[in-house]
């Protein structure tokens, strides 16, 4: 199950030929620069938008309906903006209470209201924490269903917890491994500039969500 260095080359290679959410990520970087800001509208749009571009399907408003999504997650980054990690700090330099503490924030997040049909539903366990990779992709891992399933037994705040906990040891290992720092490394594995967060999630998406290994503990 744990990616070694052979592992993990291989993975980031192959999920190379996914193009599609490479052309989403730079329209969400452009769209935010020079950094995020979600009490920003614009800002908020163009996390809506990416969402969808990965597949989350959060329902844009009509004419005359209320902004759902926009006002929970404003109301979201105002609880929560200056509790999270800085923008720099790699997961591998996570420390365990900011793990514990992005446990609650994710399932602050989960329950936010993002869209409204019959009733107002919350944002979801996969959209919640794909968001916080688009604010943090150096920190924390997006999952989805299967891969939070699959690892984990459950998609909620302690779960998502555990998430990161397994990925910082992960990250940390390969980097001992490979005996250089994560940008280093990245450049070594043909992806500079990619944090090792979102290469271990191609490889945790190739591994359990579309080859679909049995459960492990």
């Amino acid at each position: 199950m744990k990616p070694d260095l052979a592992a993990l080359r291989a993975a980031v290679l192959e999920f190379g030929g996914y193009d599609r959410p490479d052309r989403s990520w730079t329209e969400w970087t452009l769209a935010t620069a020079p950094s995020v800001d979600l009490s920003l509208l614009a800002h908020r749009r163009a996390l809506h938008r990416w969402l969808n571009a990965w597949g989350c399907r959060i329902r844009y408003p009509r004419a005359g309906e209320a902004e759902v999504f926009d006002q929970g997650v404003a109301d979201w980054w105002e609880r929560w903006r200056g509790r999270l990690p800085s923008v720099d700090t790699w997961m591998a330099d996570l420390t365990d209470e900011q793990v514990e503490a992005m446990g609650d924030c994710f399932a602050d997040l989960v329950s936010t209201p993002a869209a409204q049909a019959r009733s107002v539903r919350g944002l979801g366990s996969t959209a919640a924490s794909k968001a916080l990779f688009a604010l943090r992709p150096n920190t924390v891992m997006p999952w989805d269903e299967m891969i939070a399933l699959r690892l984990h037994g459950a998609r909620d705040g302690a779960a998502y917890a555990a998430h990161l906990g397994l990925g910082r040891t992960w990250a940390r290992d390969l980097l001992v491994e490979s005996g250089l720092d994560e940008p280093a490394l990245a450049e070594d594995l043909g992806r500079p500039g990619r944090s090792l967060a979102k290469m271990i999630d191609e490889y945790c998406y190739l591994r359990f969500t579309r080859d679909g290994a049995v459960t492990v503990g």
